[in-house]
């Protein structure tokens, strides 16, 4: 019997091909969503064999999920590892830099939100799982550090507070076409991601 090729790879290769398979999901459940995104074509976009995805990943809804966890493994990292040197004796300047620190990382990966808005309009056992698993906890997170105090103290408006993040942040990035046909600026641009950044800050944490 044939071995698999997978099997005939050293760990270190066989890391490195789940993980780009694992990118080339996180792309294409973005763009396509995951109804019209194959795995046949993610194969593709990783440059593997039909058979070594499947060795990794037994079906679609596997490799989704860890396409969840690379997409917010990436945000966890962008925010928190920005924590560390955020001015702590200012605690509005320290909300409004985890902030600018957020929308970068938007910025960096417009995937993030191309991908959860495809997801979070099904009612279905994925959402349930995305929000329990990842959702949920970056958004206590966020509220431990800086939502309650972006919504003056009142648990009431954290859901406003923090969709309006999502939105804020993200929505220019996702859709960069559309801003530059429509209004001539690049939302890609280093120095207008920089002046998106201050405009949420300051949108969120004003004064």
């Amino acid at each position: 019997m044939t071995k698999h090729p997978s099997r005939r790879q050293p760990a270190a290769h066989a890391d490195a091909t789940r993980s780009r398979i694992v990118e080339a999901a996180v792309m294409a459940f973005a763009e396509r969503g995951f109804e019209a995104a194959s795995t046949r074509e993610i194969a593709r976009r990783a440059g593997v064999e039909q058979g070594l995805l499947t060795y990794h990943f037994r079906n679609k809804d596997a490799l989704w999920r860890a396409a969840a966890d690379r997409v917010f493994g990436t945000l966890r990292e962008g925010v928190i590892g920005r924590l560390s040197t955020a001015e702590k004796n200012n605690p509005k300047e320290q909300v409004r830099e985890v902030i600018r620190t957020y929308v970068r990382t938007m910025a960096a990966h417009p995937e993030f939100f191309r991908f959860i808005v495809d997801q979070g309009h099904r009612f279905d056992e994925r959402t349930e799982w995305l929000v329990d698993t990842h959702v949920r906890p970056a958004f206590e997170m966020m509220n431990q550090l800086w939502l309650l105090s972006a919504a003056g103290g009142d648990e009431r408006k954290l859901p406003h507070v923090l969709f309006t993040l999502l939105g804020a942040s993200s929505l220019i990035f996702a859709v960069p076409a559309n801003c530059q046909r429509l209004t001539g600026v690049d939302p890609r641009d280093p120095e207008t991601i920089e002046a998106h950044a201050e405009f949420v800050a300051a949108l969120l944490i004003p004064g």
